[in-house]
């Protein structure tokens, strides 16, 4: 399983997103969570099929708060299909402007 995390920005909206690749040969779940500045969260709920093929989960988009440098972060975690066992944990960088670009 390999899995990248970042937080993305455009036209004053942010999200999270999640880029995997399953190779374990068995399904797995992601939980992805967006961390705001104003220390609320969105999450997004996502199946992870087996297979070489990438896939990506995102939380839903939302108007972004807190201005150009607010520290956005998010965070995946993978577990086994029934979300009893954590296998895998990825976080971004904090995103140092909310104004537009991606991060």
């Amino acid at each position: 399983m390999e899995a990248q995390t970042c937080v993305l920005s455009e036209g004053g909206r942010a999200w999270g997103r999640t880029y995997y690749r399953n190779t374990s040969g068995e399904p797995l779940y992601a939980v992805l969570t967006l961390m705001r500045p104003d220390g609320r969260t969105v999450q997004a709920h996502c199946a992870v099929p087996a297979g070489d093929e990438p896939g990506t989960c995102e939380t839903p988009r939302q108007a972004a708060v807190g201005g150009r440098n607010a520290p956005y972060t998010a965070v995946a975690e993978v577990a086994d299909a029934r979300g009893e066992r954590l296998l895998l944990r990825s976080g971004s960088n904090a995103a140092p402007d909310a104004s537009g670009s991606d991060r």
